[in-house]
């Protein structure tokens, strides 16, 4: 930008900003337009936007009178349409002046919501892809007016000259490019064709290509939007808008759910996905704006827990932003955002109710998404959380068959605690829910508002040893010395050591150590590290008592019998360090280096013995 010199004006009078065209053109190519290829959806937006404002003035016009017209042949990139066109006027008003569009010209004020685009810079984005614009125009609103001609060239400057009523003998305008040489990956026929139907396959006014082969052109936007036409029975409906939804995202959709919002003139589907997808991961959505292709990532037009569709829409009411490849947040789209949850909300209760294969295939895919949105939404959870599968100690489950079978029902604060107790708890006949996964313990503990005859607690450690027997008095005492071993060499790991009797008999030891007791451990161990210190007298005031760890030693298993009775004072410690090091495996939880060592050590020293027993 360059300012004027300040010789040629008066001290304190008004001065006007100079533009570097050049800059700005670079300016909206890498950091307002995503890609070169919106010169060709710019072109065909001020088409229909003319087109618009034809029809306003000609309402009685027949549908269908006034079109959009496409050349490309390599050398030139030619947009016709039947639109309103401009005078000389008008040229020098709204094509010579950065940032002023006709849209708001006083005669259609009223009319600006009609207009897809309201910025007056689309035909800018024409210098992405070639150095010279060529339009002629004939305007409707003056008819009598001749035809102009302006050239605007990428240095700011441009020609305008009147032609003869034969250069133009309609209303309308046509826009010629001259591509330059790098720009020929979004010029050929090929691709212009390409984009014109990407970005206009919806449109309401007829548009047709040609690349100078022969023939009238083909047409663009052959046919109106799938919801938009007439079908003979709901079925063709139905399979039309599946077909339409493979075509545009590439999958066969589990089902299409029909959107039609008539406050905002938004109609489309959402397409069910057939398979899971992380958590949390948006899908962008194909929004259309009047017809106009806005953007194919459109993440805002639904809320983050409807990640199980994606949606192609076509919508009246919504702003686009600056660079029309998104929407412009206001109360609108967020009225629009709700509205449309609400729409799933309710197929998936007309699944629920009358469908009950078309749920079972949707839950099995999609039971993440239901249980974010049933953690939230009182009346989803009321009718889905009873199907909804969870991991239990009977298997994969619902939450439904379980309770029948458990009337208290468990729920553990991670995987890691569920790893540790399932066979354990199963083999006791508890009833224990995973809850370590996203969503799952809020939702267990909100069962018995569903269930009001089923109890739900939290798994706690007291609650599993009190299921497991204890040994007669006879077999704790010959078990003693061997215990009292046992803890010794445990004791580095805060670890006691009990005697039970629990199936299954297979199982030789449980460890029961929950993460926030390692924590507390942890936190205790640096502060007597750090005894003295700032940090520890910090770490000291948040000191607790140090749960201690529980290695549960099952009576029922052989090899726990042999264990008990050793007399051998290094091969009972030996043996009680190797329980306690298959039992921390068996838990599936991170090992500590010391627990690692432990266990390599025991192995090696249990090998060893075996080995001078043979000889």
């Amino acid at each position: 930008m360059t300012l004027p010199d300040a010789s040629s004006n008066p001290a304190g009078a008004d001065r006007t900003f100079q533009v570097d065209l050049r800059g700005l053109v670079d300016l909206l190519s890498h950091h307002l337009y995503s890609s070169p290829r919106v010169y060709l959806r710019e072109l065909l937006q001020n088409a229909v936007d003319a087109l618009t404002a034809r029809h306003t003035l000609e309402p009685a016009a027949p549908e269908g009178a006034f079109g959009i017209r496409l050349y490309a042949d390599g050398s030139v990139v030619r947009v016709e349409d039947d639109g309103v066109g401009l005078t000389e006027a008008d040229v020098h008003t709204f094509l010579a002046t950065i940032g002023r569009s006709s849209k708001r010209a006083e005669q259609v004020a009223e009319q600006r919501g009609d207009f897809i685009g309201q910025f007056g810079i689309g035909l800018l984005s024409c210098f992405l892809v070639a150095d010279e614009i060529h339009v002629v125009s004939r305007s409707a609103r003056t008819p009598d007016a001749p035809a102009v001609e302006w050239r605007g060239r990428g240095d700011g400057s441009y020609t305008l000259r009147t032609l003869r009523a034969s250069a133009r003998p309609r209303p309308g305008t046509t826009v010629t490019l001259t591509p330059r040489a790098d720009a020929g990956e979004w010029t050929r026929p090929t691709q212009v064709r390409a984009l014109a139907r990407h970005f206009g396959s919806l449109l309401r006014h007829p548009v047709t290509f040609s690349d100078g082969t022969g023939g009238t052109g083909t047409a663009v936007n052959p046919e109106p939007a799938p919801w938009a036409r007439t079908h003979p029975t709901p079925g063709a409906r139905s399979r039309a808008l599946a077909a339409y939804g493979e075509e545009v995202f590439g999958f066969t959709p589990l089902d299409t759910i029909e959107l039609d919002l008539p406050a905002v003139g938004l109609k489309g589907i959402a397409c069910v996905l057939p398979q899971a997808v992380p958590a949390g991961r948006r899908h962008g959505h194909r929004v259309h704006v009047k017809g106009m292709l806005l953007s194919e990532q459109a993440e805002e037009i639904l809320p983050e827990w409807a990640f199980f569709v994606r949606c192609v829409v076509d919508a009246e009411s919504l702003r686009p932003t600056a660079s029309r490849e998104s929407l412009y947040e206001d109360d609108t789209l967020a009225a629009v955002r709700d509205a449309l949850a609400e729409r799933l909300r309710a197929w998936i209760a007309r699944a629920a109710a009358s469908d009950p294969d078309l749920l079972a295939r949707f839950l099995h895919a999609h039971h993440l998404a239901v249980k974010s949105l049933a953690v939230h939404d009182d009346e989803i959870l009321r009718m889905l959380l009873p199907w909804l599968p969870f991991e239990t100690t009977d298997g994969h489950t619902t939450l439904d068959a379980f309770a029948r079978t458990h009337r208290t029902v468990l729920v553990t604060a991670n995987v890691e605690e569920f790893q540790q107790v399932a066979a354990i708890a199963s083999a006791a006949g508890l009833g224990v829910v995973n809850g370590g996964y996203t969503y799952d313990r809020e939702l267990v503990h909100r069962l018995p508002e569903i269930r009001p005859e089923t109890s739900v607690a939290d798994l706690d450690p007291a609650t599993l040893t009190a299921h497991l027997d204890p040994v007669d008095r006879e077999t704790e005492l010959a078990a003693a010395a061997y215990l009292a071993r046992a803890r010794e060499a445990l004791a580095v790991f805060d670890c006691d050591v009990a005697l039970r009797t629990f199936q299954p008999a297979s199982a030789p030891a449980l460890l029961v150590d929950s993460r926030e007791a390692r924590h507390e451990r942890t936190r205790s161990q640096l502060a007597r590290e750090q005894e003295g210190g700032l940090w520890g007298d910090i770490l000291g005031a948040l000191r607790q008592e140090a749960p201690r760890a529980q290695l549960i030693l099952n009576q029922l298993n052989p090899l726990v019998r042999t264990a008990v009775a050793i007399d051998e004072p290094e091969l009972a410690r030996t043996s009680a360090e190797a329980l306690y090091g298959q039992a921390a495996l068996l838990s599936r939880r991170p090992l500590r280096p010391a627990e690692s060592s432990l266990i390599n050590r025991s192995f090696l020293d249990l090998l060893a013995h075996a080995l001078r027993k043979d000889h």
